[in-house]
């Protein structure tokens, strides 16, 4: 059998056969040209290919296809011969075929096939209805006969004939027992038959096992070759128990299950492997049976038991139900459980015998699917295999319940089982139910054994088969994806993989085994790899290859353990590419840098130089020797690359790890940055990355750590330590000068960073505890830290502060053992604080700050550090000094007198007032004092003055202003104390000092008068008519004429504002000139000295009579129309416009106070206009005429609107009431008699408008009446107002249908005189039901009510007293609101 990978068929190729096509001759039953036996397809072994199943089965030729069975592609076969759909393919690559890929093989069975459908045009078998497999396979048809099949394909019987076919109808169900030698057939027609597969002998024909009528769904052995099963399309399922007696053959029937208490649909019987054989669970002969709504398990021995019921979940009517069992170990020890569904949920039933006899059922947890399934089989003890009712294929793992594969079946045509289910062969009489799961139903086209599945299709038959380990990686080198197979391999290897076959359990063994493949695929992939890297175009394509290659093998050789792989085979292979050698050189450098990869071999390390260092790549180069292991590297070579290429971490970790040389990079590096700062130049970046580095390796040695990573050996840290320590406080350095001074090493670090090198000493003095010699160390440095430091000028403030600093925290520690003389302390402090200029005052000062709250203070003597401190201004060293000796006063000058913290003052006096812990003493003290600079206080911010006043000087506001002098620094203390503030008592008290807001309001007209009126209208904590004397004394006319008009005097006010007025337009007369500077202010003035007079009179008007109303707004239009006499020449025509449109306004407010022809009239009297012919007030008089219309028209409008709805609410509630109610049944609702029998006696009937119909007797009796007013009996429907039989109470009516729009009483009396005829009298009353429809028309309205819109008109216009013009008014359009919108 060739294995040529261009031997393959494609599933698509199947579909699209032409059947009727194919040579009779190469079809002859039973010719077949050396077919492959299907025992050996069943027996193969799973550790080697299958021998007769190809191995590819994409580029088989169907031309040459011959009777040999072949591998379909497991993933989209009907491309996979397309080379442009593999790159497409391997571009979309699923994610769970790139972990699990290809599980199962899908054999064409094409010798079975092709006899299938030769058979039906030879001999008329008809179409394949079933298959079973076992040692043989049969497959019956729809014309009788039962096809049997040996292991080599071949057709060795055919059982039946047409004559039973015509008799018994198609062939339904087949089973086989255990040992291959009997084959039972059930038919369409309900007939069983029993064949002796040895000879092909009909033995038994069985045609009274169960009722007539129903077709055979299921006929199954059981373990006891004795001993079958059945099950019929009434549902019913029966035991039968095969006889030979004298030779006799006989069958008797039980039946187990009666369709009656509900059909089943599925029945299977525990089948026990040959190596289980002796399980104790065999001796109970254990059946499932599925019906519609639950499974049963029950035992067949030694007598009939039920074991078990489980009900199924809600599910699809049409799901098919599933039943599959499987001997499965848990917990080392082997039970069977029993798999089934209905729908899209597999549950799990483990099924274990007790010691004491019965049966224990175990759930286990189930799996949820998206589909519905319409087959369910086991492959194996661990993964399941499902068909869906897309028919889709899917292969799931139960423990982990994971898809690894989805095949698509629908080329398969499968055969269904429907006309079984439907008994079309006997007249169709089954339950309806029985026929709807039914038209999923395809139980016997799916048959499994050993491992095995089988598939039934109309032309075809199909086996699926998991594939070995070795072959799902094989399928996927075949694709070309090496990563997926590499992948899959790993996970062999590791033995996370799911569904494996031919693998030993043995961990070394299949660690090996796999390792071997892993190696073989990894070369592979290499030469793959070299081969398909493009030959020309740009190097980034070519590097982009090698990138997405190169990690992968890499990645797999470290998981390996194969860095002999790695760097010998793989590495020659790839170093033949220059990009590839370059690429592989570059990828090594994150494992190096993850510690993945810490050796490298001698080429491979020089190489890797060579590359970086020709390429420019030297930090990547830094990063990976200092995670090397230096026993790999050529040290000097690198210590000169290094050195060359300024890779200073590098270099220091060579040195460290490769020779245990801690001081020669220390030498190297200081004879960089040394000169340079000698000789007090600025340091370059470069350099001061290095000086960093060196501050930074010092601390890691004294620390015991290697740098730039790990830790110094222990027998090494003590040694390193005194190396650093002697380096430190040598004398000079090794290639000094004359002019060097001494301790350059320690005179270097002070000058590079004096802080962060007294921080890495103090972090190392912390490890100093019982150490003699370290502690000799440490007070050699501080000696040599002080000579330094002190005796040279070049060391800032700052820096000299530093190392006191420094001294005074090791000083202050409880173990201190160093000494330090005190006078240099003295020294330092005259430094500090009398500087020859004024030059880092700031810094100076924060030196010495930073000295004292480290504890200095205690080398210091205060007073004269206090003398010291405020000749030289440092106010904050003076606070800390006075807050030792709690003079918390004497702080407030500091704060005064420091221009940079002045607005702190506040913020400290408010807390050393209200915090706790502050003698009544201290408190008076800062009190004083903050009165004492309060006109400071009250300059340097007014706000947080005033605050300060109201929590704690609230007593003292007046002694406060009276220390305030000037009078604009009252106003800005009280404009801000004043404010309205929460209701606390000190807010109370200062709202109730009427003087003080009086003064205010003083003050106010002087230095803010913008802010009087506002003031004044806001606070009402003054007197009247003292007010109005500061006001008018200040000739502030428009707030007097506010009092006036809070006091009651409107016309005083009206005049005051009046004559505001009138100066206002005589400088707009006496300013003619249009475009004036003076013209347009003038204008704006008028503008709003007018709106004030308006608004004054407009809130008067409502309280007064007609003549004081009058009395108001004529003096008003006089003085506007006498302005006008002033207005003359033709260059003055723009003013005379503009004092016409202040007329107009003053005119349009009054028309909402004082009728029309009263102004009229007045306007005629008027000298301006009662000469001419009326021409210049034609306009006004037009404009109230326009007016008048406008309101009548609106009027009319609004009576019409209102009028027409008005009527159609009564008519549309009458044309409900008058409807006829039609009940939706002649009977009472209650007591369901029907009221036209009761013509014995006079019966009440009432009809509600949602149809139902009552007896007034059964309301009564339910309680279903209320009085709503005397003598008014109301009736509310019992079954819609009652919810589970709970009547809802009558003040809560329901809406929609349930309350009824009218009532209609029935009365009904009986009269003998009338021959028994009823006459009804109907009695239509208006009841809360009616009123709840009336509200329901209502509602039907859509927006806001007509009523209301116009209400909402009419008082706008009253209020704005629109009066229009001639030309607005023929503009004017009234709009009107569209009809009622209702919802039918």
């Amino acid at each position: 059998m060739s294995e040529s990978a261009d031997s393959a068929l494609s599933v698509a190729q199947l579909r699209d056969m032409d059947v009727d096509a194919i040579d009779d001759k190469e079809f002859d039953i039973p010719q077949v040209d050396t077919p492959p036996t299907l025992e050996s397809i069943l027996n193969e072994s799973e550790e080697e290919d299958a021998p007769f199943v190809l191995e590819d089965t994409c580029l088989l030729n169907t031309d040459n296809m011959d009777a040999h069975s072949c591998d379909t592609s497991s993933l989209a076969s009907s491309d996979s011969g397309d080379p442009t759909n593999l790159k497409r393919r391997k571009k979309a690559l699923d994610v769970n075929a790139a972990v699990h890929g290809s599980v199962l093989r899908h054999s064409l069975l094409k010798g079975i096939s092709a006899q299938i459908v030769s058979a039906a045009d030879k001999v008329d078998a008809g179409l394949p209805t079933a298959i079973t497999v076992a040692g043989v396979v049969a497959v019956g048809t729809s014309h009788g006969l039962a096809l049997v099949f040996d292991s080599n394909q071949a057709l060795r019987l055919c059982l039946g004939s047409k004559s039973t076919g015509a008799e018994f109808g198609a062939v339904s169900a087949l089973s086989i027992n255990h040992d291959c030698t009997r084959l039972l057939c059930g038919f369409a027609k309900g007939q069983i038959t029993m064949w002796d597969l040895a000879n092909g002998k009909l033995l038994r024909s069985i045609t009274d096992a169960h009722p007539p009528g129903t077709a055979i769904l299921h006929v199954k052995f059981t373990d006891d070759p004795t001993l079958a099963v059945c099950n019929d399309s009434g549902g019913s399922v029966f035991e039968l128990a095969f006889r030979r007696v004298m030779g006799m053959r006989s069958c008797d029937s039980r039946c187990l299950f009666s369709g009656s208490k509900g059909e089943v649909c599925c029945i299977e019987p525990l089948r026990t492997p040959p190596d289980f054989r002796d399980h104790p669970i065999t001796q109970y002969s254990l059946l499932a049976m599925a019906s519609l709504t639950k499974i049963l398990v029950i035992g067949l021995k030694p007598t009939l038991k039920v074991w078990m019921t489980f009900p199924y979940s809600k599910s699809d009517p049409s799901s098919v139900p599933q039943l599959a069992w499987q001997f499965v170990p848990v917990q080392k020890i082997v039970n069977p459980i029993l798999a089934f569904c209905k729908g899209d949920t597999v549950h799990f039933l483990l099924v274990k015998k007790e010691e004491s006899g019965t049966i224990h059922v175990i759930k286990q947890k189930q799996l949820q699917l998206t589909c519905d399934l319409i087959s369910l089989s086991w492959i194996n003890s661990r993964t399941l295999v499902m068909v869906d009712s897309h028919e889709k294929l899917q292969v799931v793992d139960k423990p982990s319940q994971e898809v690894l594969e989805i095949l698509d079946l629908e080329q398969v045509q499968l055969v269904y089982n429907s006309r079984h289910f439907k008994s079309l062969a006997t007249g169709g009489n089954v339950s309806q139910a029985l026929a709807l799961v039914g038209e999923k139903a395809c139980y016997q086209s799916v048959s499994s054994y050993a491992g095995q599945i089988m598939y039934l299709g109309t032309k075809s038959a199909h086996m699926m088969t998991l594939r070995s380990w070795r072959e799902r990686i094989d399928c996927l080198l075949k694709q070309d994806s090496f990563v997926e197979a590499l992948s899959l391999a790993w996970s062999f290897n590791e033995g996370t993989a799911k569904a494996v076959v031919g693998l030993c359990a043995d961990p070394v063994k299949r660690k090996s085994l796999v390792g071997d493949k892993m190696v073989e695929i990894l070369l592979q992939f290499t030469e793959h790899a070299l081969k398909k890297c493009p030959e020309q175009g740009k190097i980034q394509v070519m590097e982009q290859h090698f990138h997405e290659i190169v990690p992968v093998l890499v990645d797999h050789c470290l998981l390996l353990q194969r860095l002999d792989l790695l760097f010998n085979q793989l590495y020659s292979r790839l170093q033949e590419n220059v990009v590839a050698k370059g690429v592989f050189l570059e990828v090594l450098e994150s494992y190096i840098v993850a510690d993945r990869l810490g050796h490298l071999t001698t080429p491979i390390m020089k190489d890797l130089l060579a590359h970086y260092h020709g390429n420019g790549m030297m930090d990547s180069l830094e990063r990976c020797i200092v995670h090397l292991d230096v026993t790999s590297l050529d040290i000097q070579q690198v210590v000169n690359v290094c050195w060359d290429n300024k890779l200073y971490d590098a270099m220091m970790y060579v040195f460290n790890s490769g020779m245990n040389e801690y001081i020669t990079p220390l030498e190297k590096l200081f004879s960089v940055i040394g000169p340079p700062l000698r000789e007090g130049r600025s340091l370059t970046d470069e350099e001061v990355i290095m000086g960093n580095k060196v501050l930074v390796y010092i601390s890691c040695c004294l620390a015991g750590r290697a740098y730039p990573l790990g830790d110094i050996p222990e027998d090494l840290v003590t040694q390193v330590k005194n190396q650093i320590f002697d380096f430190l406080i040598r004398l000079h350095s090794a290639d000094s000068t004359e002019e060097e001074d001494v301790f350059p090493y320690i005179r270097t670090l002070l000058h590079f960073d004096t802080r962060e090198f007294l921080n890495v000493l103090a972090m190392t003095f912390e490890d100093f505890k019982n150490d003699k010699q370290a502690l000799e160390y440490q007070q050699r440095i501080v000696d040599i830290l002080l000579q330094v430091v002190v005796d040279n000028a070049d060391f800032t403030p700052s820096q000299v502060g530093c190392l006191f600093t420094f001294l005074a925290r090791q000083l202050a520690k409880p173990d201190n053992t160093l000494f330090v003389n005190r006078n240099l302390f003295d020294q330092v402090l005259e430094f500090l604080c009398s500087p020859v200029d004024d030059s880092r005052h700031t810094e100076r000062q924060q030196v010495l700050l930073e000295l004292l709250q480290v504890g200095g203070v205690v080398q210091f003597d205060e007073e004269g550090l206090l003398t010291l401190a405020e000749k030289a201004k440092f106010f904050q060293v003076c606070e800390f000094l006075y807050e030792k000796k709690h003079l918390y006063d004497k702080i407030l000058d500091c704060y005064l007198n420091d221009p940079l913290r002045k607005e702190e003052i506040f913020s400290f006096v408010h807390n050393l007032l209200s915090m706790p812990g502050y003698s009544a003493e201290e408190k008076q003290a800062v009190r004083d004092k903050a009165l004492q600079h309060m006109k400071e206080l009250v300059c340097l911010d007014a706000q947080k003055s005033s605050d300060l006043v109201f929590f704690h000087f609230s007593e003292d506001v007046h002694s406060i202003l009276s220390l305030l002098e000037e009078e604009n620094i009252q106003f800005n203390l009280l404009s801000c104390l004043l404010e309205p503030r929460d209701g606390s008592c000190q807010a109370l008290s200062l709202s109730q000092d009427l003087a003080l807001h009086e003064l205010l309001l003083e003050l106010m007209c002087r230095f803010a008068p913008e802010q009087l009126l506002g003031f004044l209208q806001s606070c009402q904590q003054y007197r009247l008519e003292e007010a109005i004397q500061i006001t008018d004394k200040y000739h502030h006319s428009e707030a007097t004429a506010y009092l006036l008009e809070r006091r009651g005097d409107v016309h005083g006010a009206f005049n005051i504002l009046l004559e505001m007025l009138k100066g206002k337009l005589r400088v707009l007369t006496d300013n003619q000139t249009e475009g004036s500077p003076g013209e347009a202010s003038a204008r704006r003035d008028l503008e709003q000295a007018l709106n004030t007079v308006i608004e004054l009179c407009q809130r008067s008007s409502q309280g007064l009579n007609q003549q004081q109303t009058e009395g108001l707004w004529f003096p008003l239009l006089e003085a506007m129309m006498a302005s006008q006499k002033n207005v003359t020449g033709t260059s003055s025509k723009h003013i005379s416009e503009v004092l016409k449109e202040l007329t107009m306004s003053v005119l349009n407010s009054m028309s909402s106070f004082i009728s029309l022809p009263a102004i009229i009239q007045r306007i005629l009297q008027d000298p301006v206009y009662g000469r001419g012919k009326l021409a210049e007030i034609q306009g006004l008089i037009l404009g109230m005429l326009d007016t008048f219309n406008y309101e009548q028209t609106l009027l009319e409008t609004t009576t019409s609107l209102l009028n027409h709805d008005l009527h159609w609410s009564l008519a549309h509630l009458h044309s409900s009431v008058k409807r006829g109610l039609h009940p939706r049944q002649d009977s009472c609702i209650i007591c369901l008699q029907q009221y036209k029998r009761k013509q014995d006696s006079t019966e009440e009937i009432i009809v509600f408008s949602c149809g139902h119909l009552y007896h007034v007797q059964c309301l009564q009796q339910k309680d279903c009446s209320f009085e709503q007013f005397p003598q008014n009996k109301q009736w509310r429907c019992y079954k819609c107002s009652s919810q589970g039989g709970r009547a809802v109470p009558p003040c809560q009516p329901k809406r929609g249908r349930t309350a009824s729009l009218a009532q209609t009483r029935v009365t009904s009396i009986h009269h003998e005189a009338e021959s028994e005829r009823k006459k009804f009298f109907v009695e239509a009353t208006l009841d809360p039901h009616q009123e709840q429809s009336w509200d329901q028309l209502r509602s039907l309205y859509r927006g806001p009510s007509r009523l209301s819109i116009l209400t909402e008109l009419s008082h706008t216009s009253e209020k704005s007293g629109l009066l229009m013009s001639a030309q607005s008014a023929a503009d004017f359009q009234l709009k009107l609101s569209p009809p009622p919108l209702v919802e039918e």
